[in-house]
């Protein structure tokens, strides 16, 4: 449906540049009084009221294409590709990850750690021959 409007808004816009160029401008009624455009197609006077009448039609349908389209861009989705779903390759690098560390508690500070020792030294066992 919007690929028809946007085909009609293009061929509407294209349509009214060329009306309005053919129309004759104000100062071409005075050359048209003395016999200087009575050959034209539409005569001195017969092509202003046609073309004055398909440039409103033209700029009509150009008003309520340009509203349309502007009416339906403005209800497109604000969504992200990515805030649907994870991507598969990162899904097990989930599942491998440590557990969230809690957050410690007011008052309680980590446990104090004793200094290293070092190991004490086993006794050899005797060795019987």
């Amino acid at each position: 449906m919007i690929t028809l409007i946007t085909i009609l808004h293009i061929v509407v816009s294209i349509g009214l540049i060329f009306v309005v160029l053919l129309q004759t401008g104000k100062g071409a009624d005075i050359g048209a009084v003395f016999g200087g455009s009575s050959s034209t197609i539409f005569g001195s006077s017969g092509a202003g009221n046609f073309l004055t009448r398909l440039t409103t039609g033209m700029a009509i349908v150009f008003m309520i294409t340009s509203l349309t389209l502007g009416y339906f861009s403005g209800r497109k989705s604000g969504g992200s590709l990515f805030d649907t779903r994870v991507p598969q390759a990162e899904q097990p690098a989930r599942q491998q990850a440590s557990p969230p560390l809690r957050p410690a508690q007011p008052g309680t500070g980590p446990a104090p750690q004793s200094p290293a020792q070092p190991a004490a030294p086993q006794p050899e066992k005797p060795s019987t021959p």
